[in-house]
């Protein structure tokens, strides 16, 4: 890959604000320097304050974008979010399920910032079964990962590798537990795979400006798997990026809620 650009997928719902899912999967994408395309699972109506309601795609039509890009297009990797429903779920991990080895990066979007749901109960249940096998690493925050084994959320760094351990067993290959959320000034990530566990440290920003951090976070490291890294270094350039996308933000002034990051910011003066 290194003489070519990476052609990256993403799979989600569309965001009108700017801040989160396609929209923020297409900027990470262009500043990861690869070629980023999209599949739309849903509508929603929302902005920095919060959603106030969802459209569902029909499956079958997900399915349909998901075949005509494959028709046409080299696909390097894949990033999978918003899902909404367990017909959608169904058919996208149906879509996948010849494309063995590619890489696919599941971010489980259940619950908006501002608290919405994003993922129907029933969904819960077909994404486990049917996406997360599939996937090369599966990226959930403490909320989406106590969510997913039906428990309380960890508060420390025991919790997250006990917690991250019990994913890997649900079928990724990898987990990437996200701490964005533990109590502190710190924010660490830690790699669940079969052999180890690796942690990725971060100081935590005082800042407003998280708006779609999970979506661009799973999206670069779909971006860097795309152009061969291996999966410790994509998701330390990852967690760089963010880091940067999440210290610049203030550099824009969007919306009164919860702010986007600023995804160029190395690239823009």
């Amino acid at each position: 890959m290194a003489d070519t650009i990476a052609n990256i997928l993403s799979i989600a719902g569309s965001d009108p604000s700017g801040g989160a899912g396609i929209q923020a999967d297409l900027k990470t994408f262009a500043a990861r320097g690869t070629y980023g395309m999209a599949v739309l699972t849903a509508l929603t109506a929302q902005n920095t304050q919060g959603v106030s309601g969802v459209h569902l795609v029909p499956p079958a039509f997900v399915a349909a974008q998901i075949a005509e890009v494959f028709s046409d297009v080299r696909v390097d990797a894949v990033k999978i979010g918003m899902i909404a429903s367990a017909e959608i779920s169904e058919a996208v991990a149906n879509s996948l399920s010849s494309r063995r080895g590619l890489p696919i990066v599941l971010d489980p979007v259940m619950v908006a910032k501002g608290g919405a749901p994003l993922l129907a109960r029933e969904a819960v249940e077909a994404l486990t079964r049917r996406l997360l096998p599939r996937a090369t690493v599966l990226t959930p925050n403490l909320p989406e990962a106590a969510a997913l084994l039906g428990e309380a959320e960890a508060i420390d760094r025991a919790g997250m590798e006990d917690q991250a351990r019990r994913l890997l067993a649900l079928g990724p290959k990898a987990v990437l537990l996200k701490g964005g959320h533990l109590p502190g000034t710190e924010s660490p990530d830690v790699l669940a795979t079969p052999d180890r566990l690796h942690w990725f440290e971060g100081v935590r920003v005082l800042t407003r400006n998280t708006h779609g951090t999970g979506c661009s976070l799973s999206s670069a490291i779909a971006a860097e798997l795309g152009k061969g890294r291996t999966l410790a270094d994509a998701a330390a350039a990852a967690k760089s990026f963010i880091a940067g996308a999440v210290r610049t933000s203030d550099a824009l002034s969007v919306g009164s809620g919860h702010g986007p990051l600023h995804h160029f910011h190395a690239l823009w003066d």
